[in-house]
C-alpha cells in the first residue's frame, strides 16, 4: 500500500468512526409525559457540552418520574429534577437527595443559540454559573433577557421543541400554588415517564403522527365548542318563543 492509499484509508477509517460516534448520532429526544409527548432537536454542534450531559441522564434513565415542577405561564415549565415516590405534591424532592448526580457542567450560554418560545435550557443556581445539572426549562416565549448576563451568565440553551409545543402549552396551563416553600408547583402531577435519545428517522416519524395528534386534537375541541354553540342557541331561541307567547296572552 502506497502513501496515497494509506492516507485514504486512514481518511475512511476516520470518517467511518466520526459518522458511528454516539454522540453525534444522538441529535433528537423524544420526551414521553403524562400530558403528551414532544419531539425535542439537541444543537450538538453550538451546545456539545449541555446536549452530552442531557444525552448521559437520558440514556441512565434518569429523567423517568420526574415531574414538572415549576410553571409559570408566560414565561417557562421547568423540570426534569425532582421526584416525590409516590406522593404528590407534599412529597417533592431533589431526586439528588437520593441518586447521585454528574458533575456540574460549564455554562455554554455564549453558544449563539437564543431562549425563544420552544427552545430547552439548563437550569442552575442563581449566582452560580456552572452549576447546571440534569434540570432544564422550556421557554413559553422568546425570553431575551434570558441570553444577557444577570450574574455572570445567562442561561444555555441546547435544543428545541420541533412538535409538541401544544403539550408544552397545556402543561403551561395546569394551576398551580406553593408547596413546602416551593412556588409555582403545579396542583396536579406533570410526569416525565421517559426521555428517549432517538436517530433522526425515528424523531421525524414521531413528530409526524405528534402533528396529526395535535391536529385531531384541536378538531375535536372545535366540534365540541360548536355542539355547545349550538346547544346555547338552541336553548336561546327556546326561551325567546316561551318569552314571546307568554306575551300574546
Amino acid at each position: 500500500m502506497n502513501g496515497i492509499q494509506r492516507f485514504l484509508a486512514l481518511s475512511v477509517a476516520v470518517f467511518t468512526a466520526f459518522a458511528a460516534s454516539p454522540a453525534l448520532a444522538a441529535q433528537y429526544a423524544i420526551i414521553k409525559t403524562t400530558a403528551g409527548s414532544m419531539v425535542v432537536e439537541l444543537d450538538n454542534d453550538k451546545a456539545p457540552i449541555s446536549v452530552a450531559n442531557f444525552e448521559a441522564y437520558a440514556t441512565d434513565g434518569f429523567y423517568a418520574n420526574t415531574v414538572f415542577h415549576r410553571v409559570m405561564p408566560g414565561f417557562m415549565i421547568q423540570g426534569g429534577g425532582f421526584d416525590h415516590h409516590g406522593n404528590y405534591p407534599a412529597g417533592l424532592h431533589n431526586k439528588s437527595a437520593h441518586q447521585d448526580m454528574r458533575p456540574p457542567i460549564a455554562n455554554e450560554w455564549r453558544n449563539g443559540l437564543k431562549n425563544m418560545r420552544g427552545t430547552l435550557a439548563m437550569a442552575r443556581l442563581g449566582n452560580q454559573p456552572d452549576s447546571a445539572t440534569a434540570q432544564f426549562f422550556i421557554n413559553l416565549k422568546d425570553n431575551g433577557f434570558l441570553d444577557q448576563a444577570r450574574d455572570g451568565a445567562g442561561y444555555a440553551v441546547f435544543g428545541k421543541v420541533i412538535a409538541g409545543m401544544d403539550v408544552v402549552d397545556r402543561i403551561a396551563q395546569v394551576p398551580t400554588r406553593t408547596i413546602n416553600n416551593m412556588q409555582n408547583v403545579p396542583t396536579t402531577e406533570v410526569k416525565i415517564n421517559s426521555v428517549e435519545i432517538v436517530s433522526q428517522e425515528a424523531a421525524m416519524k414521531f413528530a409526524g403522527a405528534a402533528k396529526l395528534d395535535a391536529a385531531k386534537q384541536r378538531l375535536a375541541d372545535a366540534e365540541a365548542k360548536l355542539s355547545n354553540a349550538q346547544a346555547e342557541l338552541e336553548a336561546a331561541r327556546k326561551a325567546l318563543e316561551a318569552a314571546k307567547a307568554e306575551d300574546s296572552k
